[in-house]
């Protein structure tokens, strides 16, 4: 069973930061693929971020340059440090994990956390 326990979150104004965590298993955070992604109400959910086993990451363009990705391997924990938030960033976010494709990129991601709210103000 695969859990993903996310922390942080809230409310900023627009140029301020958050820090989102994504603490796992070892087993997970070393072979499995996780990755950020969310959702505002009324849009399809949209990914933000990814990292795969090798500690490669991507990012979205709409987010490249303003968020970034933090890996702590003694804890488990993936990291999204949100900067320069902006109104259009407003979405629950979800860490979630998935399978490595045989190419090295990430395959369906099949195990969600529970969401954690992020809400800028301009």
């Amino acid at each position: 069973q695969v859990q993903l326990v996310e922390s942080g979150g809230g409310s900023v104004q627009a140029g301020g930061s958050l820090r989102l965590s994504c603490r796992t298993s070892t087993y997970t955070y070393r072979t499995y693929c996780l990755g950020w992604f969310r959702q505002a109400p009324g849009k399809e959910r949209e990914g933000v971020a990814s990292r795969v086993s090798t500690g490669r990451t991507n990012f979205a363009d709409s987010v490249k340059g303003r968020f970034t990705i933090s890996q702590d391997n003694a804890k488990n924990t993936l990291s999204l440090q949100m900067n320069n938030l902006k109104p259009e960033d407003t979405a629950m976010y979800y860490c979630a994990a998935g399978i490595e494709r045989w190419d090295g990129n990430c395959g369906e991601y099949k195990y969600w956390g529970q969401g954690t709210q992020v809400t800028v103000s301009s």
